[in-house]
């Protein structure tokens, strides 16, 4: 990884924040192990930070605004960090989402990314690139933070039941994250089906796929690879995908009964042990 001392703060915007780390500590006269005195955190985090080897969070950025004094500039560096964590493919759909108003999406195996849990999505990034793990868990995460807005946009999920029965990470880690789950029956802008397996065929067996709406811009439909996403506005695909879709709800379970169906699969499938070490 970089060296210090040789570090180019144009070489990326990780770049960028290290050096910008360093040049403010030192400026207020500080050693690494004094800011992290002040944030709560080791020496040795801000020195691994400084030198790119770690990627900053959310919670560190805002620490060292207040610590410093530095009026949001690291709060506003990390939307950019965390976005250059994601795969250079997946980048241009993540900047759409950012921006709709409207998602609806059907996911054949696993939790769309905005409603994962940290330990959840930890388990299904580590699978390919362990290297870079944390970096991108931090990206999901950061992506969720559109569902914090004062106007966050309608988000529509259709599960296959797959997703509730394929075990990631554990027991425990699907038990907490099917809970996490129920958390957004009271959000009014957050719907969640499940298609169950006695549907037989339906029109998502093509695989995942997500249809953005907003309101200056044409509808994009997108799905994605093992190493790339497909999207595109043209207007036969969305007509097309959006009436696959308006089938897809009309056979999955409504909200309720699929909220019911989530809650047996994680009091039955992945109960809490007795003891206290999970399988």
């Amino acid at each position: 990884m970089a060296n210090i001392q040789s570090l180019d703060p144009t070489a990326s915007p990780l770049d960028y924040y290290g050096w910008e780390l360093r040049r403010q500590r030192e400026a207020h006269g500080l050693k690494q192990g004094q800011l992290g005195d002040i944030i709560f955190c080791t020496g040795s985090l801000i020195g691994q930070i400084e030198t790119t080897k770690k990627v900053p969070t959310r919670d560190f950025s805002e620490r060292v605004d207040a610590a410093l004094g530095t009026d949001g500039l690291f709060s506003r560096l990390i939307g950019l960090v965390l976005r250059s964590q994601l795969p250079n493919w997946f980048q241009p759909y993540a900047e759409m989402e950012a921006k709709a108003t409207y998602i609806s999406t059907y996911q054949a195996q696993l939790v769309y990314g905005l409603l994962q849990t940290e330990e959840y999505a930890q388990a299904v990034l580590s699978v390919d690139r362990r290297a870079k793990v944390d970096g991108m868990v931090a990206a999901r995460m950061e992506r969720q933070r559109v569902l914090q807005r004062d106007q966050p946009p309608a988000l529509w999920v259709i599960l296959s039941e797959a997703a509730l029965l394929l075990e990631i990470g554990g027991p425990g880690v699907m038990r907490r994250q099917l809970a996490h789950l129920l958390k957004f029956q009271e959000d009014p802008w957050v719907q969640i089906q499940v298609l169950p397996f006695s549907t037989g065929q339906h029109t998502g067996m093509m695989g995942t796929f997500t249809l953005l709406r907003f309101d200056d811009d044409p509808d994009l439909f997108y799905m994605d690879g093992y190493d790339q996403g497909h999207m595109t506005a043209n207007p036969d695909v969305i007509k097309e995908r959006s009436v696959g879709y308006a089938r897809l709800q009309a056979a999955a379970l409504s909200p309720e009964d699929s909220a019911r169906l989530i809650t047996r699969v994680m009091e039955e499938r992945y109960a809490a042990p007795h003891s206290t070490d999970e399988r």
